[in-house]
């Protein structure tokens, strides 16, 4: 989780909402890793996850990245969970929780939507406090520079 809590930081430092996301291939070697982006590139794709999977790809040469695992700072989102089922991930390993929109297990199920054609496992709460944290304090420094 440790690649993942820095790219969160060093979103936040860019001014974007903190996710980071690592992505491991299946005996533990790092592939790439990336930080939320929609900002800065003018991008709505440009989550943390959907960047990691096409560095991960491109280094790979194969849009399937099969064995592998995500360990990302936040739930991932519906776009996200797509990219991640499109990529063959085996697994995710995630921070904390993301109660507005999460889709693996706070807003829907998303290993376990019936029609998905690929199956992945889970864990939450790795570092959940730290990722919880990153979050936390960047949305309250901006309500405070909002009230100056």
């Amino acid at each position: 989780m440790q690649p993942a809590l820095e790219q969160a930081h060093s979103a936040a430092c860019a001014g974007e909402v903190p996710v980071g996301a690592a992505l491991y291939d299946a005996s533990g070697v790092l592939l790439a890793s990336a930080a939320n982006a929609p900002i800065t590139s003018n991008d709505p794709t440009a989550h943390a996850e959907i960047l990691c999977l096409r560095k991960a790809a491109q280094k790979e040469g194969n849009y399937r990245l099969p064995g592998s695992i995500l360990a990302v700072t936040l739930e991932p989102c519906l776009m996200c969970l797509g990219a991640i089922i499109h990529a063959r991930v085996a697994g995710i390993v995630i921070g904390t929780s993301d109660p507005k929109a999460g889709a693996i297990f706070s807003r829907l199920e998303g290993p376990k939507i019936d029609f998905i054609n690929h199956r992945f496992w889970t864990i939450s709460g790795i570092s959940a406090e730290e990722c919880s944290n990153v979050i936390s304090k960047f949305f309250r420094s901006r309500r405070e520079d909002k009230t100056r």
